[in-house]
């Protein structure tokens, strides 16, 4: 026996004198399907045209040598991503992310043959794929407003859009064998106070029904609608607010996603988890890290992403909870970030799954002093020595290793594109 498997050993004792059953949570986390976020690969640009400049509230900072220039780049960036991170996991796409572009043909008019190669791709892997409409980066948002335009000529652009994107997710949801969720995000508002708060969001609501009027089996695809808090260029209204969107996906029938960079700094999703799932039956998640506002960083093992990840085991969630990522750095590595922000948030996982019940016990006696000391106690335990034997078996690289072929890969692939 080598001397790590004696360490391994000795801490799954430990762990079993506290009730925990390692093996159980090593199987646990390894079911956790993460949807990988394509867009941290390409700077949310796109691959339409040089033209479209990153308009809607969106701002990637950072020039890092290596910035996937097309769809091909972008999916032999994923590859080495994919293959650092443990576990099978599925990618999502944004609208904009075509492998293949037809004269004449804009986002209104998209269909599978935009998105033909990332289908093939996703086959040849064995994983899933989401995409979500892209309703930024376009000229046709017009004063920061796409769906809620009070032009009915640019509303039905946006909603044709909408409309297409959910045909291109039944397609993959068909032929990957695993539904396909389609995220709508709309980047509407306004940068000072506006005179009417109300028309626009009648606008958008309309708009929204008329993209989900089309019934498409759920086993193929999943619609989700996504609030913000606000922007750069909507400081003072955001359309598509928190209490817009969770009434409309709890009066349609559709799946509210929290992005856990679309709130005020001081909120934590972890804490709306348990009160909305208390009344829904599933949500989507876009686990960011924003940083004094919705700046989307690589996310890190915080309070915050504890909090998420332990409200999301110890209440039984993970079946219920569809988990995607959502940040994009460009003053690093970008095939390192999304290595580094996975990990990340599979290790939150693996701690919340680690955790002793004696602190629960102890609050269900009203012994709260018993609580704390449980608490703190529990943030000693060898958790890594756990994490790195789930590296092992998933046969990816440790924590101390997996830049090594990250570094190797940027000198020989990605220094050639700049």
């Amino acid at each position: 026996m080598s001397n790590n498997e004696t360490i391994f050993n000795s801490v799954k004792a430990r762990y079993g004198e506290l009730g925990v059953d390692v093996e159980k949570a090593l199987d646990k986390l390894g079911s956790v399907t993460l949807g990988i976020h394509a867009w941290q690969g390409d700077d949310v640009r796109g691959f339409e045209s040089d033209a479209f400049t990153l308009t809607g509230g969106c701002l990637v900072t950072g020039n890092y040598p290596g910035c996937a220039r097309n769809a091909d780049e972008l999916r032999q960036d994923l590859d080495l991503a994919l293959r650092l991170i443990p576990g099978r996991h599925k990618v999502g796409l944004q609208g904009h992310q075509v492998d293949k572009m037809f004269p004449g043909v804009d986002r209104d008019g998209f269909t599978i043959d935009n998105f033909r190669s990332w289908l093939d791709w996703a086959k040849e892997k064995k994983i899933g794929m989401d995409i979500a409409p892209a309703f930024y980066g376009h000229p046709k948002l017009d004063h920061n407003l796409s769906l809620a335009h009070p032009d009915p000529a640019i509303r039905e652009f946006w909603i044709r859009h909408g409309i297409n994107m959910r045909k291109i997710g039944e397609v993959f949801g068909k032929e990957l064998g695993m539904p396909a969720i389609v995220n709508f995000w709309m980047p509407d508002g306004f940068k000072d106070t506006p005179a009417d708060r109300l028309a626009p969001r009648q606008l958008m609501m309309e708009a929204l029904d008329r993209c989900f009027a089309e019934k498409i089996d759920p086993a193929y695809e999943r619609d989700t609608v996504e609030q913000k808090l606000f922007g750069i260029g909507v400081e003072s209204c955001t359309v598509g607010s928190h209490e817009f969107f969770m009434l409309y996906a709890a009066t349609r029938g559709k799946i509210l996603c929290f992005d856990t960079g679309h709130f005020h700094p001081t909120e934590q999703v972890g804490d709306k988890l348990s009160a909305v799932l208390s009344m829904m039956k599933e949500v989507f998640l876009h686990v960011s890290r924003g940083v004094r506002w919705d700046s989307d960083h690589v996310i890190v093992v915080n309070d915050d992403l504890l909090l998420l990840a332990r409200e999301a085991v110890a209440n039984g969630y993970l079946d219920r909870i569809h988990f995607g990522l959502d940040y994009f750095d460009a003053t690093i590595n970008r095939i390192a970030a999304w290595v580094i922000g996975a990990r990340d948030f599979q290790k939150a996982l693996l701690i919340a799954l680690l955790e002793p019940s004696c602190a629960k016990e102890a609050e269900k006696a009203f012994d709260f002093t018993s609580r704390l000391a449980l608490q703190e106690a529990s943030k000693t335990l060898p958790w890594g020595v756990v994490w790195d034997e789930f590296c092992k078996r998933k046969d990816v690289p440790s924590d101390f290793d997996f830049m090594k072929e990250i570094k190797a890969y940027e000198k020989s692939v990605l220094a050639a594109r700049n």
